[in-house]
């Protein structure tokens, strides 16, 4: 019988330079080395709603309701869906064929928007005139096909019309118990979505795409996931985040994968408030009978507490929570493909998410 204890796991929270390994590099260094300007981009300032077109909206909007939304506006083809969070909706569903509308970012300024607008590739600007907070928007085509939008004018959230913000569950641990004559209780329901936090595409075309993100809107790589090919490094994922110099902003808010079969939308996220509210929204779309994609676990490149699940259309989406934060000063990070690049914890990763 061994004598030797097996080493018990751990978790810490640490430096994002400590944390990304010795493989990494500056964003300021991989612009220079993309010879891209920083200041000819179009400014985007932050993500704000997806956009879908489904057959039922029926059905889909049950789903919706289900898996954490509210209604901000409804007309006969169209419902616009809100968060908790400082945002008039972050979800647009339109009746029609099943097609993915692509996301939405906001431009930084009436100058950013026109720049948008006068893109080569750019369609119409629509009035929305029917949606929550009005604003403008403009639908540019990526050079794979996908539509990217760029919204400006919507007015200002009403935050006393919100839900009120979640209160924070207090957690005692074996060494600090700060939780003392007080118990926790939860109710049971959806896991209410605070905001849109990303959305990422399959790609055919991964270095054009590339390109074309990171030289016309300041959208910028966090982490770089790559695989070897007769010894060179051949990026396969790329998690991007929005380049607002030193402003705190979420790890990635768009992403890039190879995908050798086919060009779609992966997948499109929602922050929730914490792991328990995750938890009981996982539990409360297990009992309604949707499908789960993937799930609960924690990513490694992000951090996220994930939970991915198909809605009534066949689209994939997440919950998510804990997520990493990054500036203009956190270093791009390189790692190598595999499972263990994906998750840290949670169930065996489904072949159908990389389908």
């Amino acid at each position: 019988m061994s004598t030797l204890s097996i080493p018990a796991n751990r978790g810490a929270t640490m430096p994002d330079t400590e944390a990304m390994g010795k493989d990494q590099e500056s964003q300021s260094s991989w612009l220079e080395k993309h010879q891209i300007d920083p200041n000819s981009r179009i400014r985007l300032q932050k993500l704000s709603h997806m956009r879908y077109q489904h057959p039922n909206l029926d059905e889909i909007h049950q789903f919706m309701l289900d898996f954490g939304l509210r209604v901000a506006h409804k007309t006969e083809g169209e419902v616009w869906y809100t968060g908790y969070g400082p945002d008039q909706y972050v979800y647009y569903a339109r009746k029609g064929d099943k097609k993915f509308l692509g996301g939405v970012y906001e431009a930084a300024s009436q100058e950013d928007f026109d720049r948008a607008a006068h893109l080569p590739n750019a369609g119409p600007v629509q009035e929305l005139k029917d949606a929550p907070g009005g604003g403008r928007l403009v639908t540019i085509t990526d050079p794979e096909g996908f539509p990217f939008n760029v919204i400006h004018g919507q007015e200002a959230v009403d935050m006393s019309q919100k839900q009120p913000a979640m209160d924070k569950v207090v957690l005692n641990f074996p060494s600090e118990k700060p939780r003392v004559r007080q118990f926790n209780r939860f109710e049971h329901g959806p896991a209410a979505v605070y905001k849109l936090g990303h959305f990422g595409l399959c790609t055919q075309q991964f270095e054009s795409q590339l390109n074309f993100y990171t030289s016309t809107f300041n959208i910028i790589p966090t982490d770089f996931v790559y695989v070897e090919v007769d010894g060179h490094r051949t990026p396969v994922t790329v998690f991007m985040h929005l380049d607002l110099g030193t402003e705190p902003v979420d790890h990635h808010s768009f992403f890039l994968s190879a995908h050798p079969k086919a060009a779609h939308v992966h997948h499109s996220s929602f922050e929730v408030h914490d792991f328990d509210a995750q938890q009981l929204g996982h539990q409360w779309l297990v009992e309604k009978g949707y499908r789960p994609a993937w799930g609960v676990g924690r990513h490694v490149l992000g951090s996220q507490i994930f939970d991915y699940w198909w809605d009534v259309s066949g689209n994939m989406v997440e919950h998510y929570a804990d997520g990493d934060l990054v500036n203009s000063e956190t270093p791009i990070g390189y790692v190598p493909a595999g499972e263990d690049s994906l998750a840290v914890w949670g169930p065996k990763l489904p072949a159908e998410f990389l389908a």
